[in-house]
């Protein structure tokens, strides 16, 4: 098969040996399988009348690492069998313009639908599964976020469109700083945010639960906060320890990737908490691989790489 990756233009700056990034081993997966696997990114992109094309880089593996040829080469994006759309955040006017240009691509298979990545805010949309999640709002009102916060006493904001933790701040009852950080984060009441109760569990990490198709993995890792921050910011094996689901987030869980599943979202990461859902990410969900196959004494590659395959999955118009 031919597979062409979307991916973010720092990683393609670091592509060679970054092994803490999920597109890495499934890219080295797809390699093993002796598919013939391209990297472009977002700028790369292009629409020739109603014909999508990219400027692209063909990828091999050596000595256990993947690298890419130095020659730039133009295909259209229905020469691939299967397109992984992964560029990171923030999803911006470029971003947004990105997914337009797959609006023309007519038979390549496309993961995560791009279309449906456009329509699910990862803070927002988390909303369609409010009984899992804690409460929350989203405004750019400060007395509706100062109303919340004498509600609940201590509450998180998040922007929209970031990612990575960045933004996000914490806010307790009395705190000096309350009303500098609602308008900072609002830009003086111009921009939706994101506002959670708190949830004090968050000192012991939180659970990345990972989908794939209808299913919910069975591995999971808990993501630790670091000793100078509420929330989990650093990614090395120190903050990151092997995690147990429980029957009650399997079941759970089990309907979000359902309902995911259907919207054309085959690949998310879920943020857990206490067993409530803190976000949803469905642009380029990291997949802990490295850390899981370690933790687990598995090749989680393998199995991610024969369902996208072999699975049902490639005979679905997605």
């Amino acid at each position: 098969m031919k597979i062409l990756f979307i991916i973010d233009k720092l990683e393609l700056k670091y592509f060679e040996f970054n092994k803490l990034v999920t597109n890495f081993w499934l890219i080295k997966g797809f390699l093993d399988r002796n598919n013939e696997v391209y990297i472009t990114t977002i700028p790369n992109l292009s629409l020739m009348g109603d014909i999508a094309y990219t400027h692209c880089f063909e990828t091999f593996e050596a000595d256990e690492n993947i690298f890419y040829k130095n020659t730039q080469i133009i295909r259209e994006i229905d020469d691939f069998d299967l397109v992984m759309f992964r560029p990171d955040p923030p999803v911006d006017i470029d971003y947004i313009n990105a997914t337009y240009i797959f609006d023309f691509v007519k038979n390549a298979k496309v993961i995560n639908s791009p279309a449906a990545i456009r329509d699910f805010n990862e803070k927002l949309h988390s909303v369609y599964f409010k009984n899992l999640m804690s409460e929350n709002i989203v405004t750019a009102s400060l007395k509706d976020i100062e109303g919340f916060l004498a509600q609940h006493k201590e509450i998180v904001l998040k922007p929209l469109n970031r990612c990575f933790g960045s933004g996000v701040m914490y806010l307790y009852e009395g705190d000096p700083n309350t009303r500098t950080i609602i308008n900072t984060l609002t830009n003086n009441e111009t921009t939706l945010v994101m506002v959670q109760k708190f949830i004090k569990g968050v000192k012991y990490g939180d659970k990345r639960v990972l989908t794939l198709g209808k299913s919910i993995l069975p591995y999971s890792v808990k993501k630790l906060p670091s000793d100078d921050d509420f929330k989990f910011n650093t990614h090395n094996d120190s903050f990151i320890v092997k995690a147990e689901l429980t029957e009650k987030e399997k079941n759970d869980f089990s309907y979000v990737a359902q309902r995911l599943c259907g919207m054309g979202i085959y690949m998310a990461g879920l943020d857990v908490i206490d067993g409530k859902i803190i976000e949803v990410n469905v642009t380029s969900p990291c997949y802990f691989i490295k850390e899981i196959n370690s933790l687990f004494g598995i090749k989680l590659e393998d199995e991610i790489c024969e369902y996208l395959l072999t699975g049902n999955l490639l005979s679905l118009r997605i």
